[in-house]
């Protein structure tokens, strides 16, 4: 409504009042979200106090990125500012997590450097969806684990352990998914695993000490703690100091068996592969005990 006499505002009155290009307001009167209030008698489109209401909710839905269908909606009453302000905010969370994604993705790839071919294979693992990048784990899982005696506590561990990154990944989780899907799908890997697999569950007692869930897991909590402490006090695999260690540490056990499970296990991608879920989860890398365990295969060679 014009300010001094209360009269109806052309369009172009109506948009020296709002700020708004002429042009919007047809757009806007052609699509029906701002009828006019009437015409002229040229047949000019005059607008009125409501219309100037209705042009500035208008203006304000579309800036919050409102398209004309929601804002039609709401000017229709067929549906509340705010459902639509709900709606759009899991729309633009949506699209945030998808930018932030993207984001790590490219971090990433600037930092790897890789070549043109492999590219494509890289971009495809960060955006895998997350039921993808468990199957990956899965079928790592199945054939390293699938038709053996191992302990319980080792494969449901394993298995039950995340790999999946999270909703707002960091550039550092996206480069450790990647470099896990790679490892879990070499296929050295895989058998190396295997092979370990095989060699863990071969030395499970059929019952009594050592068959218990968990009992690797104290086998290596005892050699972190006996042969931690004999490598701080300077003690060589090689020497006669060794021998007691290994005495107390594996009794009456077959060194030969065990020393086989130490090779077969000697893969430094093993521990990669623990530190590669932990990034990839958010939580501190896993303490590594491959110095002990190197300790304790010298002192098996040395002392048979």
């Amino acid at each position: 409504m014009d300010d001094d006499r209360g009269e109806p505002l052309t369009i172009g009155r109506l948009s020296q009042h709002t700020g708004m290009p002429v042009r919007t307001i047809r757009y806007w009167s052609d699509v029906g979200v701002l009828p006019p209030a009437g015409r002229s008698e040229s047949g000019y489109r005059l607008y009125d106090a409501r219309s100037v209401a209705r042009l500035e909710l208008i203006r304000s839905l579309r800036e919050l990125g409102l398209g004309l269908g929601d804002v039609r909606r709401v000017l229709e009453e067929r549906t509340t500012i705010a459902d639509v302000a709900e709606t759009h905010v899991m729309a633009l969370d949506a699209q945030i997590r998808v930018l932030r994604l993207r984001r790590a993705v490219l971090s990433t790839l600037a930092r790897r450097r890789p070549r043109p071919e492999e590219l494509t294979l890289l971009d495809r693992l960060a955006r895998l969806t997350g039921d993808e990048r468990r199957q990956i784990i899965e079928d790592f899982l199945e054939e390293v684990f699938g038709g053996l005696d191992a302990d319980p506590e080792l494969k449901e561990g394993m298995r039950h352990t995340p790999a999946d990154l999270p909703a707002d990944p960091t550039p550092e989780q996206v480069d450790a998914w990647i470099e896990l899907a790679e490892l879990v799908q070499d296929r050295d890997f895989r058998r190396r695993m295997r092979a370990m697999a095989e060699q863990h569950a071969a030395g499970r007692p059929p019952e009594g000490p050592g068959r218990e869930p968990g009992a690797y897991q104290w086998f290596a909590k005892k050699v972190g703690g006996m042969v931690g402490e004999a490598r701080e006090r300077g003690i060589g695999p090689d020497s006669a100091a060794a021998a007691h260690v290994l005495d107390r540490l594996l009794g009456p056990a077959d060194r030969t068996q065990v020393l086989a499970r130490l090779e077969s296990g000697g893969d430094a991608r093993t521990g990669r592969y623990r530190q590669l879920l932990a990034t990839v989860n958010g939580e501190p890398a896993p303490s590594s005990r491959l110095d002990d365990f190197a300790w304790l295969a010298a002192a098996l060679r040395a002392h048979p």
